[in-house]
């Protein structure tokens, strides 16, 4: 199915992506006063369902973008969840997918502010597999780009505006040679990658930094701290990390709802470990696999499945 074809949901009715637009002068495109969430969609092939993973999680972090953004969503985080399932079954995905759920400042006029202003609401779902290549680890560079503070706009929202902060990081890493940024804090402290949070392992222990540095709160990152925990038994610290601390760490990954868990390889051109993907590393990334598709029924809870039974919108 082409982009265009893809059903979406904005303004408060379904349309064709193609026919779902917006106004040159629209307040969200010009000033960056817009919210969204990313939430992913996992193909169980056996069962022949499509599970999204922490759905609830991801609109309750939406509401609170939107407040900071003093947007008010049209819909309760239930119906919101409701309109996400009937969203893939109208395209009847059979296979992994991405949602992208957004709220903006709708009006067509010139001026910075954020009250008395017009909000709208959007959903699009497209299919998605990854965001990296899985076979192998990233090569990381520390970024020229501090993480934006939360004195200066929001960090732990998912605001649209506040992004240019991780295109900037991530195109300079690219345009370096590495495939992906680490960006500092303010202090000088490890706070995330351009849309992904960071962990450590060192000595047996997980790191990963605290929320005062300015990371963005990721529900991935949530998930693969209860699994750490429940499932490897491992202590998970939450704490300022140095950049020294990742050239001697035994395992470093990332994790986000895009990019799932992806080990790293080297940081700075110097190889983490022995270079190769780590125990730990590859005992989240099997465990959260399964997870996520629904083999471990411990997490089904986290899970919203699309179909129950019923035939896709494309076999209806």
């Amino acid at each position: 199915m082409h982009l265009a074809d893809l059903t979406v949901y904005h303004e408060g009715r379904f349309a064709r992506y193609g026919d779902a637009k917006v106004g040159l002068l629209t307040h969200g495109l010009q000033y960056g006063t817009g919210c969204f969430e990313g939430v992913r969609g996992f193909w169980n092939a056996r069962e022949e369902e499509l599970y999204l993973l922490s759905l609830v999680e991801h609109y309750e972090r939406l509401q609170q973008s939107a407040r900071i953004l003093m947007i008010q969503l049209p819909l309760t985080t239930p119906e919101l969840c409701d309109l996400t399932v009937e969203l893939c079954l109208r395209n009847g995905f059979r296979g992994d997918c991405y949602l992208r759920p957004f709220a903006y400042k709708a009006n067509e006029d010139i001026g910075v502010r954020l009250h008395d202003t017009r909000d709208a609401f959007g959903l699009v779902a497209i299919p998605f597999e990854r965001y990296f290549d899985a076979e192998r680890g990233l090569r990381v560079g520390i970024s020229s780009w501090r993480r934006i503070d939360d004195t200066m706009a929001p960090a732990r929202g998912k605001i649209t505006g506040t992004y240019v902060n991780s295109a900037l990081a991530k195109s300079e890493a690219v345009m370096n040679g590495f495939d992906e940024a680490v960006m500092l804090s303010a202090e000088g402290h490890v706070s995330e990658g351009s849309a992904e949070n960071l962990f450590m392992v060192r000595r047996g222990v997980l790191y990963t930094p605290d929320p005062s540095q300015n990371i963005l709160e990721g529900v991935t990152r949530r998930t693969i701290m209860t699994l750490a925990r429940e499932e490897l038994g491992l202590e998970v610290v939450e704490r300022p990390i140095d950049r020294s601390e990742l050239v001697v760490a035994d395992e470093i990954f990332i994790t986000g709802s895009a990019a799932g868990v992806q080990w790293i390889e080297s940081v700075d051109h110097r190889p983490v470990g022995n270079g190769r993907r780590g125990p730990i590393a590859s005992a989240l990334i099997e465990h959260y696999d399964d997870a996520v598709r629904g083999r471990l029924p411990k997490y089904r809870g986290w899970l919203t499945p699309t179909y129950r039974g019923r035939p896709t919108a494309a076999a209806s």
